[in-house]
C-alpha cells in the first residue's frame, strides 16, 4: 500500500497533522530525524492506523504513491534546506515539496524559483492553531507554486478547521512565498493581541486591584460579545488556573516572554514596505524588554514608582478598558492588513483580503468573531486602503475612542508601561491627522543635506531647495525616499 502523503518531522504539531490527516481517511507515511521518535509514534498514537513509519528520507519517498506530496514540518531556516537538498535526488519531475514550518517568506520565494527549475513543485504553507488545531483542524495558507494546489487541495481543506459556516479555513493564497508571508502577518497580529491582553490584565491587577477570579470573569464576560477570540478565552481559563498551593498559576510564571522571530520578520517586513506598523512592532520590543528582568529590577530601585490605586467608578472603568482594548485590536489588524496589501503590490502577488480574513476564523490563534467584520469590508471594497475607513469600524472607533483616551491616559498617570495600546492610539492620530509636524523634519533634512522639500502652494512631486545658511550653494543630493 503506496501512501497519499509523506510526513518529515514529528514534533507536537507534525505528530498530531499526520492523525489529523489519517482520521479524514489519508494514509501517511512518515519520517523523522531521530529514528527512534518514529518508533515511539508507531508504537504508540499511530498503532493501529493507516501510518507508516519509514527509517530513511529514500524509504520515506518509496512509500508515496506519485505524483508525490511530502510535507515537512521542521526547524526554519538551514535544517530546511539541508533536508531539501536530501531529498532532490530521490524526487522526480512533477513531485511536490510542502514546508509547513514558520520558514521566512524570502526563503520560500528563493526554494519555489531553485525547485521549480528542477521540475519540482514547491508550497510554502503557514499552519496556525498549535498543538489542539493541528489535531482537530488548523488555519492553512498555502502559497508557491500553484500547479500544486489542484494536487494537495482534498488533504489541506478536509483536514482544516472550519468557519462558522462550514467553510474550509484553508484556500490557495498566491504565488512565491505569499503563503508564509500571510502566516508571518498572522503571527504578527498574534503578538499584538497577546500583548494587549497582557496590558489591559496589568491595568486590572495593578491600577484597579482586581484579584485573578475577578480579573478571568471580566475576560469570561467580554468573550460573549465584540471581543469573542480564541485568546480572551484561553485568558480568562488562564488567570482561573491555581497552583498546587491554590494561588494564582500566573503569579508564580516569571515575567519574561519568549518570541521565535516571526514577530521580529514582521516588524523587518514593515520597515522594508515603509509601512507604519506601530503597534505589532512595539509587541515585539515589550517582549525583548521584558526579557531584561535583571536590569529591570535594578532599574525598579533606581526609579522607585509611588503605586497609585483607582478609586472611582470600576464598572466605569473597565467599560473603558474594554473599548480600549477593542479599538487597539482594530488598529493591529488594520496595520497587519496594510502591510499585506503593500506586499501583495510589491511582489504582484494579487492576493484576496476578505478570503485571508475568512482563513483565520477558525484554527488559528487569532481566530474571532471579529474576523467576519473584516472579511465584509474588503468584500464591500476590495481596494480598502485601510481598514479603520470602513464603515463599520470608523464607527466603531468613533464609539470606543473615549475609552480608550481615558484607559491610556489612566495608565501612564500611574506609571503603567501601556506600548501596544498608547501607540495604536497615537497611530490613529497621526493617521486622521490633515497636518501635523513632518513639515519641520523635512525643512531639518532640506537644512543640513540639501534633500529638498515640497511646498504646500505647489503640486506634489516638485521639489524645492533653499540655501539656509546664505553659504549653502544650490546643489541638492536628490530626492527619493526608501
Amino acid at each position: 500500500m503506496k501512501a497519499d502523503i509523506g510526513f518529515i518531522g514529528l514534533a507536537v504539531m507534525g505528530e498530531n497533522l499526520v492523525l489529523n490527516m489519517e482520521h479524514h481517511g489519508f494514509t501517511v507515511a512518515v519520517f523523522n530525524r531521530t529514528t527512534a521518535t518514529v518508533d515511539t509514534f508507531i508504537n504508540g498514537r499511530a498503532q493501529g492506523k493507516k501510518i507508516i513509519g519509514t527509517r530513511s528520507l529514500a524509504e520515506l519517498t518509496q512509500s508515496i504513491s506519485r505524483p508525490r506530496k511530502i510535507m515537512m514540518m521542521i526547524k526554519a531556516g538551514a535544517a530546511v534546506d539541508a533536508v531539501i537538498d536530501e531529498l532532490i535526488p530521490l524526487l522526480e519531475e512533477g513531485d511536490i515539496l510542502i514546508d509547513g514550518g514558520n520558514s521566512n517568506y524570502a526563503d520560500t520565494v528563493r526554494r519555489v524559483h531553485r525547485l521549480k527549475a528542477l521540475g519540482i513543485r514547491f508550497v510554502g504553507t503557514g499552519v496556525s492553531g498549535g498543538e489542539e488545531g493541528a489535531l482537530k483542524g488548523p488555519s492553512i495558507m498555502p502559497g508557491g507554486e500553484a500547479e500544486a494546489w489542484p494536487e494537495i487541495r482534498n488533504i489541506f481543506t478536509s483536514i482544516a478547521a472550519k468557519g462558522p459556516d462550514g467553510d474550509p479555513c484553508c484556500a490557495w493564497i498566491g504565488p512565491d512565498g505569499s503563503g508564509h508571508y500571510v502566516k508571518m502577518i498572522h503571527n504578527g497580529i498574534e503578538y499584538g493581541d497577546m500583548q494587549l491582553l497582557a496590558e489591559t490584565y496589568w491595568i486590572m491587577r495593578e491600577y484597579l486591584g482586581m484579584n485573578h477570579d475577578e480579573m478571568a470573569d471580566v475576560f469570561s464576560r467580554w468573550n460573549e460579545g465584540k471581543l469573542d477570540s480564541y485568546l480572551v478565552e484561553i485568558t480568562a481559563e488562564i488567570l482561573r488556573k491555581k497552583d498546587s498551593d491554590g494561588e494564582p498559576l500566573a503569579l508564580k510564571i516569571l515575567d519574561t516572554a519568549g518570541q521565535k522571530g516571526t514577530g521580529k520578520w514582521t516588524g523587518i517586513a514593515a520597515l522594508n514596505e515603509g509601512t507604519p506598523l506601530t503597534l505589532i512592532t512595539e509587541s515585539v520590543f515589550a517582549r525583548a524588554l521584558s526579557s531584561q528582568k535583571e536590569r529591570r529590577v535594578a532599574a525598579s530601585r533606581i526609579f522607585p514608582v509611588e503605586k497609585k490605586t483607582f478609586d472611582g467608578d470600576r464598572n466605569a472603568m473597565l467599560d473603558a478598558l474594554r473599548d480600549a482594548l477593542y479599538a487597539a485590536k482594530i488598529v493591529s489588524y488594520a496595520q497587519g492588513f496594510e502591510l499585506i496589501a503593500q506586499a501583495s503590490r510589491t511582489n504582484g502577488w494579487n492576493l484576496d483580503f476578505a478570503g485571508i480574513a475568512r482563513l483565520w476564523r477558525g484554527g488559528c490563534i487569532i481566530r474571532s468573531v471579529f474576523l467576519d467584520r473584516i472579511a465584509d469590508a474588503f468584500t464591500a471594497n476590495p481596494e480598502l486602503s485601510n481598514l479603520v475607513e470602513s464603515p463599520y469600524f470608523s464607527g466603531e472607533l468613533i464609539r470606543a475612542e473615549d475609552g480608550w483616551r481615558k484607559t491610556a491616559a489612566a495608565a501612564i498617570s500611574a506609571s503603567l508601561p501601556v506600548p501596544a495600546l498608547a501607540s495604536a492610539l497615537t497611530w490613529f492620530d497621526g493617521y486622521r491627522s490633515a497636518e501635523g509636524p513632518a513639515n519641520l523634519i523635512q525643512a531639518q533634512r532640506d537644512y543640513f543635506g540639501a534633500h529638498t522639500y515640497e511646498r504646500t502652494d505647489a503640486e506634489r512631486g516638485r521639489f524645492f531647495h533653499t540655501d539656509w545658511t546664505g553659504h549653502g550653494g544650490s546643489a541638492i543630493s536628490g530626492s527619493y525616499s526608501v
